[in-house]
């Protein structure tokens, strides 16, 4: 099972003059003990599960590219992209930016965006959501299309591409792995089968469920299940001294014999470095082979 790390919140006790500091020296921890992979959030305002609007949020991409210098073995990615934040070429590019900088580490986490109060704040359209997921197929056919040198043009459900040319090309091989974020049964574990490497849930009683709708869509598009990883979302509270270890490992045993083959989350006091070291030691190595 894989630990990812999902840098979530940027209010630390330094302030904003320390935040490139200490962000520098959480991607390297993290990336020295084997967190696979590390991400932050594609969030304008903190969100109401974590925080007030007022508390600090730092745009994804810049983020990630200032991670990629500073990290030289995990896969970076947003944890989810809001497809309509940005059209599906700017994506499509940003990834292959991220992925040629890093070295071939670059992933596209991707959802169809649900915060409309924060693009509405800072006058970002919000379309309604059948049209968020056309906006999202397209990126998604868009990205395979391109990140395999086919140049033809193609007309989407949205948008018309008259040559998806992409200079220069990605490093990973075949592509960049792409992980769709979202639990809806019709349409986004539709688009997982058919597009993702990866998709990723949240961590509610229904997980098996969800699971077995995701093997039907599958099956329907003649995927292998078995080749799709399945992640979901988890916090780890480690205590001040890594009193809670046992319980974690405990629970992310349960996640895997629920089917889940990887968690991506947030630590609590990441800005401690602690935390991270006692996850790199006692937790990474210990659910390594489930």
């Amino acid at each position: 099972m894989k630990i990812g790390l999902q840098i979530n919140e940027f209010t630390w006790p330094g302030g904003p003059t320390r935040l490139g500091h200490d962000l520098a020296a959480i991607a390297r921890t993290a990336d020295g003990g084997g967190f696979e992979p590390i991400g932050v959030m594609d969030h304008l305002f903190q969100i109401g599960s974590l925080g007030p609007p007022e508390h600090e949020m730092l745009e994804a991409y810049t983020t990630l590219g200032y991670l990629a210098a500073h990290t030289q073995r995990a896969h970076l990615l947003t944890v989810v992209t809001g497809a309509v934040y940005r059209y599906p070429g700017m994506i499509a590019k940003i990834i292959t930016t991220l992925d040629v900088l890093s070295g071939g580490r670059a992933m596209l986490g991707i959802g169809a965006a649900w915060n409309e109060a924060e693009a509405r704040a800072l006058g970002i359209p919000f379309p309604p959501l059948a049209e968020r997921f056309d906006w999202l197929e397209d990126t998604l056919e868009l990205c395979h299309r391109l990140w395999r040198d086919d140049q033809s043009p193609f007309t989407g459900k949205r948008f018309t591409f008259e040559r998806p040319l992409n200079r220069p090309q990605v490093l990973s091989r075949p592509r960049p792995r792409i992980m769709i974020g979202g639990s809806g049964e019709k349409k986004t574990l539709r688009l997982v089968a058919k597009y993702a490497d990866a998709c990723n849930l949240f961590p509610t009683p229904d997980l098996p469920r969800k699971l077995d709708v995701l093997k039907a869509h599958c099956e329907r598009e003649k995927r292998d299940y078995d080749s799709i990883e399945k992640t979901s979302m988890f916090h780890m509270d480690v205590g001040d001294k890594g009193q809670n270890v046992g319980r974690i490992i405990d629970q992310l045993r349960a996640f895997r014999q629920r089917g889940i083959t990887g968690v991506i989350g947030g630590v609590k006091d990441v800005w401690k470095i602690e935390p991270l070291q006692i996850i790199a030691r006692d937790i990474i190595p210990a659910v390594k082979d489930l």
